[in-house]
């Protein structure tokens, strides 16, 4: 039998880039509805979104889906998940945070992230995709993973950065910030405080590395667009309309 999961989306109406963007309209939906349909579709556990607001838990529910309220005061979306897992009625083992800015995700994507943790060893699974075009090998707006095989399309990762890593000839990974945490690496996760490198890279997964935690990586066949601007709604807008 495999393991019980639980899929939780964190999403917040504060965005100084692009304001209320869970409610931004794609194709004739909220975009958090496109996200929780993409979810459900890659059938791996009860879905659940957890919010602050009151009108993204109200555009959920009226597409079908769950919400969950939150506090308005956490940093980030790994602290927002664990309230609401402490507060469900839920026994799932692991924990599946997929952003609520990705509309376009592959359900497949979503499926993918649990992969890694056939192996017990693992704490935290995650995905990636080899990077493809040759401007994101140099940007630090795309994160990249370091890793080393450990069976085939399943890194462990070594580091994560902004920087263009590693050297030499062969792949860079984008790193797709999708997450499947074992419970108690979770619980494990949200205690420790923000670590030095954390905070210089502004990456939150190497607090886990930091302390200790093995992550691994599925590598999978694309990655799904980032809401974060103007801009990138426009592309969503017409990836998701055709």
């Amino acid at each position: 039998m495999r393991p019980s999961a639980i899929v939780l989306i964190p999403a917040r109406l504060a965005s100084t880039r692009l304001p209320r963007k869970p409610l931004a309209e794609i194709a004739g939906e909220p975009m958090i509805v496109h996200v929780w349909r993409r979810a459900v579709e890659a059938d791996i556990g009860r879905v659940v979104v957890a919010t602050d607001a009151p009108e993204i838990a109200a555009a959920v529910r009226a597409a079908g889906g769950e919400a969950a309220m939150t506090r308005e005061d956490h940093l980030n979306g790994t602290a927002r998940i664990h309230e609401v897992l402490s507060a469900l009625d839920s026994d799932a083992d692991i924990v599946v945070n997929v952003q609520g800015d990705i509309p376009t995700v592959a359900p497949a994507s979503v499926r993918a992230a649990l992969k890694p943790l056939v192996d017990p060893a693992v704490d935290i699974a995650t995905i990636a995709a080899v990077i493809v075009r040759a401007e994101e090998r140099t940007t630090p707006h795309v994160v990249k993973v370091v890793g080393t095989p450990t069976a085939p399309g399943i890194l462990r990762a070594l580091y994560f950065t902004r920087a263009t890593a590693p050297y030499g000839e062969g792949p860079l990974y984008h790193h797709i910030g999708l997450y499947a945490y074992r419970r108690a690496a979770l619980e494990r996760y949200v205690a420790l405080p923000p670590s030095p490198l954390e905070t210089r890279e502004k990456l939150e997964q190497l607090r886990a590395l930091e302390a200790g935690m093995r992550i691994d990586v599925a590598i999978v066949d694309g990655v799904p667009l980032g809401v974060d601007t103007p801009a990138d709604l426009a592309r969503a807008r017409v990836m998701l309309g055709r």
